[in-house]
């Protein structure tokens, strides 16, 4: 990529791991070169009145491609992370092929490097995501993967999970769950409790996710892996892992902004826009979530961003594919929930959705401090404009955007990436 040289952002407010500062940030040559108070360069970008954040790193992306390329790319996924102030994503296993060998692995990470966003890739846990037999992990982390997942699938044998938590451990790779035990979620297509009984669908417990939270703190407890838990949805699982950090485990976890911004009442008309796994629950576990984010027992806030064409989203609710659109979405969510409800400061946002997420990935070139010598990664937000969402889905290839209507605070102006300018004003530029 070919940075613009000597770009200043001037009159923002920084926000980092360090803390929060006005200065401006001069970039050059893919790197931030110079943070002080009155600083020029040949670019000017008027940053007054808007916050410089390290870039937003999403932990939990779906990208569909290879196989699914009618519902999102990785160039167009890229696009709508850009937009919405992401510098780096993760993508997950479940396309088709799996991500469970070198070879795919090369072909996202190819695909990726044309993109307007830093796209890394997890790998599956099992060949083909099936559960049976571990896939080639050293093969893959030879390639830089750092964390591996069975994503929309959590690896339901107990000894097989155990045997791939030794072998992450040697490997030093983290292993990420989708948590669902299948013999209580199998046919179920959204939270059990008084909105399933009311609708007349199957519906999946909240034990179905906290049965393998414990287990599988269980397990990491046994082996000393690196476990990280994706998005959690219940008050329960909450709790699991609370109690297991005050223990002293280093375990990560995650949770979506559908977890902590819509309820399983909004699954009652039956579309299959709110059908989503883990499925959305009750208000008093959005609630529980909301106060997990808040004292850091969730570590990160991660968009399990899940296109789907609209011919699948239109059919009956049970049939659907789960998933809903997430990346332009999520900052703009995040201040609205969880900073104007009081939940988090907008520095504790910023980090559950940049140096908290890089840190569990190893991304080192993002969500860093805002310095001298960093690589120039990093967003300019406005944190005042309010918006509401509407049904295009933004950039992404597909439509089922859940949020339609809804009234958010918090805007993505400028992102760059290595130094380039991919976002400019509100407009990807390539």
């Amino acid at each position: 990529m070919n940075s613009h040289p000597d770009t200043v952002i001037k009159g923002g407010r920084i926000i980092d791991a360090s803390g929060e500062h006005s200065a401006d940030v001069v970039i050059s040559e893919g790197h931030i070169v110079a943070v002080g108070p009155n600083l020029d360069a040949k670019r000017v970008i008027d940053a007054a009145g808007c916050i410089v954040s390290p870039g937003l790193v999403d932990l939990h992306a779906h990208l569909r491609q290879p196989g699914k390329e009618e519902t999102e790319t990785i160039a167009s996924g890229a696009r709508a992370a850009a937009l919405g102030g992401y510098t780096a994503v993760l993508a997950m296993p479940n396309t088709t092929p799996a991500i469970d060998c070198a070879a795919v692995v090369r072909e996202v990470l190819d695909l990726g490097r044309e993109s307007v966003c830093d796209v890394h890739t997890s790998g599956a846990i099992t060949v083909g995501r099936s559960g049976e037999q571990l896939a080639p992990m050293a093969e893959m982390a030879a390639l830089g993967v750092r964390i591996f997942t069975d994503d929309g699938t959590g690896v339901q044998d107990d000894r097989l999970m155990r045997r791939a938590m030794e072998y992450a451990s040697g490997l030093g790779v983290t292993l990420a769950q989708h948590c669902e035990v299948n013999s209580l979620s199998e046919g179920t297509c959204m939270h059990e409790g008084e909105w399933s009984a009311r609708l007349g669908l199957p519906g999946q417990p909240s034990e179905s996710e906290e049965l393998m939270v414990m287990r599988d703190i269980a397990l990491a407890r046994m082996t000393g892996a690196k476990i990280h838990f994706q998005p959690m949805s219940t008050s329960g699982s909450a709790a699991l892992i609370a109690a297991a950090k005050a223990k002293g485990m280093t375990i990560t976890a995650e949770a979506a902004p559908h977890h902590f911004t819509l309820t399983d009442a909004c699954c009652e008309n039956y579309d299959a826009t709110f059908k989503v796994h883990p499925p959305l629950r009750t208000q008093a576990d959005v609630d529980a979530i909301k106060a997990a984010l808040a004292v850091g027992s969730l570590d990160a806030i991660a968009t399990d961003h899940a296109p789907h064409a609209a011919e699948d989203k239109e059919l009956p609710f049970d049939q659907a594919p789960p998933g809903m659109l997430g990346l332009e979405y999520a900052l703009a969510l995040a201040f609205t929930e969880l900073v104007d409800g009081g939940a988090m400061t907008e520095a504790e946002v910023l980090g559950a959705m940049s140096s908290k997420p890089a840190a569990i990935a190893g991304m080192q070139n993002h969500g860093q401090i805002l310095v001298p010598g960093v690589s120039a990664n990093l967003c300019v937000i406005d944190p005042t404009h309010r918006w509401r969402i509407d049904a295009t889905g933004g950039a992404s290839l597909s439509r089922n955007v859940p949020y339609v209507g809804r009234e958010v605070r918090g805007k993505v102006r400028h992102t760059f990436l290595f130094g380039e300018s991919v976002v400019h004003d509100g407009e990807v530029q390539r």
